[in-house]
């Protein structure tokens, strides 16, 4: 059986869509709790993939939250080690950073909410071809710069940098394609105090979910299932 071993950083902020596919693919899911857990005495190495979670944290803010100094070791080492992984926002931000990449907050403001990415001619090729025309969800203020040696996949109007892929096995992704429909209810609760501060509105939100988290999560598990086949990782 394979491993997933997934750093989790608030508990509403999960696998969604990817953890059904990846225990019907034969998966072991360990999750493991940023800021509770040991990281240290993880080996980096050990699981087949690593997913790297978001949390409403910057990947800049190891002097508030100690515990980033151990999950930026942890990928440090896969990513010299070239063993997959993925970054899904403040995980794609910590890549970032483990990669010598500025990360700051975003002069524009808060990406929250669905709307589609504009991909690159290498992200319509790699694994993110699958999500072209897709509204995706963004709940990010933060952005970086694209690592050095790192391919560009996707971007929109107030993020140049939404995704990019670091040699074959290290996959970046600064939205959320792994939300679901269900799962989002627990996000309007737990970020209910971001939501207010940005003058959004939970009924919108919730209507915009229930247009377009169906076909993300369907598109979202193809995208999973191109990466993990193309780096060996399906049977």
């Amino acid at each position: 059986m394979r491993t997933c071993v997934a750093l989790r950083h608030v508990a509403f902020e999960d696998l969604g869509s990817f953890e059904p596919y990846l225990r019907a693919a034969g998966y072991e899911i360990v999750y493991h709790e940023a800021g509770y857990d040991d990281l240290a005495a993880l080996d980096p190495l050990a699981p087949d993939l690593l997913v790297v979670l978001g949390g409403p944290i910057g990947a800049y803010d190891d002097e508030l939250y100690p515990f980033l100094r151990d999950e930026l070791r942890l990928v440090e080492a896969r990513l010299a080690a070239g063993r997959p992984l993925i970054g899904l926002c403040l995980g794609a931000q910590l890549m970032a950073r483990s990669l010598g990449a500025r990360v700051r907050p975003n002069p524009a403001g808060r990406e929250i909410g669905w709307s589609q990415l504009s991909l690159t001619a290498a992200g319509i090729e790699s694994p993110l071809g699958e999500l072209a025309g897709v509204d995706v969800l963004h709940w990010h203020g933060d952005i970086f710069d694209l690592p050095a040696g790192s391919q560009a996949l996707a971007s929109t109007s107030i993020t140049p940098n939404q995704a990019f892929l670091h040699g074959s096995a290290a996959l970046g992704l600064q939205f959320h394609v792994e939300a679901t429909a269900r799962g989002m209810e627990r996000w309007f609760i737990g970020h209910a105090a971001e939501i207010g501060v940005a003058g959004l509105s939970v009924p919108e939100l919730r209507a915009a979910t229930a247009r377009n988290a169906a076909l993300l999560e369907r598109q979202g598990t193809r995208l999973l299932a191109r990466f993990l086949d193309g780096i060996g990782l399906l049977a």
